[in-house]
């Protein structure tokens, strides 16, 4: 897997208190099988390409069945023949403090 993709999506519609329709985009990560991780301020993807646009683009077809607006921001770093980015690139800034730092 190459790709590390981060993103956070939310309707601007819908009030100050999004979390039931950031649960829905949590359902269909889940059921892509990527690797991911979720954090307060968004969630990191692994896989190909194709495969981690692809759940973007299912989130925001999911959350524009009822939202007339909707924001996302999206980061990008792709790297050939990476493995296991999601726990790599921590390991290796905790390698260069000698340290473990609070990642959950």
């Amino acid at each position: 897997m190459s790709v590390l993709l981060e993103f956070s999506m939310w309707p601007m519609d819908k009030g100050e208190s999004v979390g039931a329709y950031v649960a829905r985009s949590l359902e269909i990560v889940e059921a892509s099988g990527l690797p991911y991780r979720l954090h307060a301020m968004g969630t990191i993807l692994e896989g190909e390409w194709s495969q981690v646009f692809s759940v973007v683009d299912k989130c925001f077809e999911q959350m524009s069945r009822d939202s007339n607006r909707i924001a996302c921001t999206i980061k990008v770093d792709w790297r050939r023949g990476r493995k296991d980015g999601l726990r790599s690139k921590v390991a290796g800034v905790e390698q260069h403090l000698g340290r473990k730092l609070v990642t959950d």
